[in-house]
């Protein structure tokens, strides 16, 4: 008898996965869409030679150490391609370092050398880990995620690092534990902020939060690299959060401090403005952003250049198998 199996929404036929070749392989794999997409819109601009040097920088800042990871099969493929490594390390949000999407060159200025990582607050085995304590600590695989911005624009990434249930494990948060916040490096003298901020007082350092259930839901995920590498610094090297059903700003990047707290705590753009950005921040299509509709997304397709793809927001941005129960 043949058994016909219908693919379920966040899966996706093998051949359209990206090859192994393009993790590995990687500064052969930079070069090439440097060349054909990086180079084409900028060479115009600002010439030949300053061109080169930039396409360099960017292959540069992408180029970190090697990280293997086995990829849990779970979360090894998706209902659309993924995103170009080049394209995701040039087209970022990172507010410390501005604005604009194209802060990847800011970035580098993040210090990450010695890095630790404060896990404190209601917690019976409270700890300071650094990068070689996590990899050796935690079980460390691939998992390949959609990623949704606020913007409404989305994106396919593979992220190698470890469940965030793994870490609840080993730090035992106490029965008065129900929040989690994390706390990202801040240095007003390297991470400025926007150019909007001129004459304004933001909350720094960037703060996210967490309900405790929500941190132990098996999608809650700390990266610490990406498409076979350690983590680029405007990805939010070497640590960051990534919690694929919510947007894409709740996830802390460069984190520095975890705090296991009793009460919801306060963060970054739910302090600015709850308005435009609540707590939860769940991805919903049927919730507009008060200035934009959140019915629709541009996916950065795959292929070298900068290119968009219209698709339809899915609630919790796919996800709603691992997460929906969290808020019946």
């Amino acid at each position: 008898m043949t058994i016909i199996r219908v693919p379920k929404s966040w899966e996706i036929p093998e051949q359209e996965a990206t090859p192994e070749s393009v993790y590995f392989n990687r500064r052969r794999f930079l070069k090439t869409l440097l060349g054909a997409s990086v180079g084409a819109t900028i060479m115009p601009i600002v010439g030949c030679k300053q061109g080169e040097q930039v396409n360099s920088k960017l292959a540069d800042s992408l180029d970190t150490a090697s990280l293997a990871a086995e990829p849990n099969s779970t979360f090894s493929a998706v209902d659309r391609p993924t995103t170009d490594a080049i394209l995701a390390g040039q087209y970022n949000n990172y507010y410390e370092f501005g604005s604009g999407k194209s802060i990847w060159q800011a970035a580098q200025a993040l210090p990450t050398e010695d890095w630790k990582v404060e896990v404190t607050g209601l917690v019976k085995n409270p700890r300071t880990y650094d990068l070689d304590d996590l990899q050796k600590t935690f079980p460390i695989e691939e998992r390949l995620y959609r990623f949704r911005c606020v913007e409404a624009w989305s994106m396919v990434i593979p992220w190698i690092g470890f469940p965030m249930k793994s870490l609840i494990a080993a730090v035992e948060p106490t029965d008065q534990a129900k929040f989690v916040s994390f706390t990202s490096y801040y240095d007003k003298e390297i991470t400025v902020g926007p150019l909007w901020s001129l004459g304004k007082k933001l909350p720094w350092p960037y703060t996210e939060g967490l309900r405790l259930e929500e941190m132990a839901n098996d999608l809650a995920f700390f990266a610490i690299g990406n498409y076979g590498h350690m983590l680029p610094k405007q990805h939010g090297a070497p640590i960051r959060a990534v919690l694929p059903w919510k947007y894409g700003f709740k996830g802390a990047k460069a984190i520095a401090k975890i705090e296991f707290l009793d009460t919801q705590p306060p963060t970054f753009w739910n302090t600015i403005d709850s308005h435009e950005y609540d707590f939860e921040a769940n991805v919903n299509p049927n919730k507009p952003h008060p200035r934009w509709s959140q019915a629709t997304e541009k996916f950065i397709s795959k292929g070298p250049g900068l290119k968009w793809e219209k698709r339809p927001t899915l609630p919790y941005n796919g996800y709603g198998n691992y997460v929906a129960n969290l808020y019946v």
